[in-house]
């Protein structure tokens, strides 16, 4: 009973230590849309802080994303790991489209 309930507990925390970092890389592709807009319409002269926003942004996900992908590594639930896989990689993609766009406006505006 004991090795059950142990068990339980540390697939529990292993779960949560894999939500954790998932959220991380949901909240940072979100600020995205305002490093964006900060890069298109914000003050010309800080344009590369906004590029700068962008670089650490993508930083995040990505360095979350492998959180995420060893920390679900020893789950047991393997329907939440490739769920939470799959779309932590949507994420990562997403992410590096929205950096390079970034990028783009950033570049134009320092030309």
């Amino acid at each position: 009973m004991r090795r059950k309930i142990r068990t339980e507990a540390i697939e529990a925390a292993t779960r949560y230590a894999t939500e954790v970092p998932y959220k991380v890389m949901e909240l940072c592709f979100e600020s995205m849309e305002v490093i964006k807009e900060m890069a298109a319409k914000g003050n010309p002269n800080s344009v590369t802080d906004a590029g700068v926003g962008a670089l650490c942004a993508r930083s995040a996900v990505f360095g979350a994303y492998l959180n995420v992908r060893i920390n679900s590594s020893g789950l047991k639930d393997k329907a939440f790991v490739e769920k939470i896989l799959k779309d932590g990689q949507a994420l990562v993609d997403n992410t590096t489209a929205a950096e390079i766009e970034i990028l783009k406006i950033v570049d134009t505006k320092i030309k």
